[in-house]
């Protein structure tokens, strides 16, 4: 069964069973309070004859008294202590009252009883009988005229709830079509990506806030984040097909020499050798980049805690230091930022390597805080940026002399991934450079909010 015919389905039953129940509720309650109401007034004829009768047992006689009271559709009676009826007198139409059994009762009694298949209010009052002794005045009452009322009441709360029922009916229909109108949309567009291969997102209205609503936009998100990490395998298929043909055709071309010329030519070895080697290492670095630049976005591997920057820069200036036996010098104080350590420390490796590419000298670490907050610098003095390629210097794979980036082992990724970084922590990164003279890389990081 369908979604849509399932709540159409269990809105209109929940909704009858909820109308009958209270027409049922309504109808019970009635029917109680009308028949109780009979017999209440029962009640009161019945002391009413029984104050005349002691008042005026002497000039009428029992019928005559017992006449003036008897309901006109019903039955009025004196039963004395043994049992035994002193009177009885009854309306035209209900002459089969006087088979009912006689009983007596010492205390006023009332009840609704059931004779030949119709009910009855029976009240039984006692009553000073003319030797003294105590009997009862019982007085049978027809509820003919309040089960007809009933029956029409009935037939009332019978046709309001089909009346109430129907447009029910027709505005679960409605109700179940409003609702899942945006599932359908979802399905179709599901369907649509399914047969045509594109990415498609289903229109949301900003008005509205409900469940379906938020179902759209996480929607939303994830075909954003699908078509963003498909694009960026289509990327990285792309990068690693252009960025690995060089290295790959070298290996082959040199691993072709030995295999032809290496026996009769011992002195090629060795430089076949040191070339594939060469290449082979910086295969693995440039795959290095191209996996971490392939990964999913840097904001989903955050640990953001509270990181002291200039603690974390001479960490990874000892390192670096010690790695390359570089001069490097850090001068700062300590700068506490909300952020991730471990990205910090990675942005500084980056910066730090392509400063020890491109210069020969000193390189400066420099830790400041300023009024937008903390900013690490990283100095060099090497050969800088021509002016018209800094805006560029962030695309990836771009380099801006491939002659002396392949002398320094660059690929143009370094930066792309530091930017991406930088992003991802919500802090910037901004390049100064003077081609001939030297650059100045700063990260700048948001004010930690108190």
């Amino acid at each position: 069964m369908k979604l849509g015919n399932k709540i159409h389905l269990y809105t209109s039953v929940l909704v009858l069973v909820l109308v009958v129940l209270l027409v049922l509720a309504i109808y019970f309650s009635f029917s109680r309070m009308m028949i109780g109401s009979e017999v209440e007034q029962t009640v009161e004829e019945g002391r009413q004859t029984a104050s005349t009768f002691n008042e005026s047992a002497d000039n009428f006689s029992v019928e005559q008294l017992l006449r003036a009271y008897t309901p006109t559709e019903g039955m009025a009676r004196i039963v004395l202590q043994d049992e035994s009826e002193a009177a009885t007198v009854t309306s035209p139409e209900e002459g089969s009252l006087t088979d009912e059994p006689v009983q007596y009762y010492s205390e006023e009694y009332a009840r609704v009883i059931e004779y030949d298949g119709e009910r009855y209010a029976f009240v039984s009052v006692p009553v000073i009988w003319t030797d003294g002794q105590v009997a009862n005045i019982q007085i049978t009452d027809s509820l003919r005229p309040t089960a007809e009322n009933l029956a029409v009441l009935r037939i009332i709360l019978i046709v309001a709830t089909i009346a109430a029922v129907i447009p029910v009916f027709l505005s679960a229909r409605l109700l179940s079509t409003v609702i899942l109108r945006p599932i359908a949309a979802l399905s179709a567009t599901m369907r649509d990506i399914q047969t045509s291969g594109r990415f498609k997102r289903i229109s949301t209205s900003s008005k509205s806030r409900d469940e379906i609503e938020q179902l759209g936009e996480t929607f939303n998100e994830m075909i954003e984040r699908l078509e963003d990490n498909y694009h960026k395998q289509e990327q990285f298929v792309s990068n690693a097909s252009h960025e690995l043909k060089t290295p790959l055709t070298v290996i082959e071309s040199y691993a072709s020499l030995l295999q032809r010329r290496g026996a009769s030519r011992p002195e090629i070895i060795g430089e076949s050798v040191e070339a594939i080697h060469s290449e082979a290492v910086r295969m693995r670095e440039l795959t290095q980049q191209l996996l971490l630049l392939a990964r999913q976005s840097e904001k989903e591997n955050l640990h953001i805690t509270e990181v002291d920057v200039e603690a974390v820069a001479a960490d990874a200036v000892e390192n670096y230091r010690s790695s390359y036996h570089r001069q490097i010098e850090l001068t700062g104080e300590p700068a506490i930022v909300q952020t991730d350590r471990d990205k910090v420390k990675q942005l500084l490796y980056i910066l730090l390597d392509n400063a020890r590419k491109y210069s020969s000298d000193v390189i400066n670490v420099k830790i400041e805080t300023t009024e937008t907050g903390p900013v690490i610098a990283v100095i060099d003095r090497g050969i800088g940026i021509p002016e018209k390629d800094i805006e560029r210097v962030f695309e990836r794979f771009y380099r801006v002399d491939e002659s002396r980036t392949r002398t320094s082992g660059g690929y143009g990724l370094g930066l792309s991934l530091a930017k991406d970084i930088t992003e991802a922590l919500g802090a910037r990164i901004t390049i100064e450079s003077t081609y001939g003279q030297g650059t100045a890389v700063r990260l700048i990081f948001p004010v930690t909010s108190e």
